[in-house]
């Protein structure tokens, strides 16, 4: 298996060149890192359950609404049907 050393170092060098320019333009190596906490994901996750419990809610407010709307229906349809 031939090796072309020369295409090696050159992408070694074009690689370090790119690591020096990122250092240079975006600061030391801590302020560059972000740290990996998971608040993002925590409060993504409490807004998510806050929307759930919202639909939850709405689902049977008007699944309660609609159903005391025909309790109410059916006595007035019985009783104009029983008085003949």
């Amino acid at each position: 298996m031939a090796r072309n050393h020369d295409a090696i170092l050159l992408e070694a060098v074009k690689t370090h060149r790119n690591r020096l320019l990122g250092a240079f333009l975006t600061g030391q190596l801590d302020g560059r890192r972000v740290i990996n906490d998971n608040r993002k994901r925590f409060t993504t996750s409490i807004v998510l359950a806050a929307v759930a419990c919202a639909v939850c809610v709405g689902v049977s407010f008007v699944s309660n609404t609609l159903a005391t709307q025909q309790q109410q229906q059916k006595p007035a349809a019985t009783s104009s049907s029983e008085t003949p």
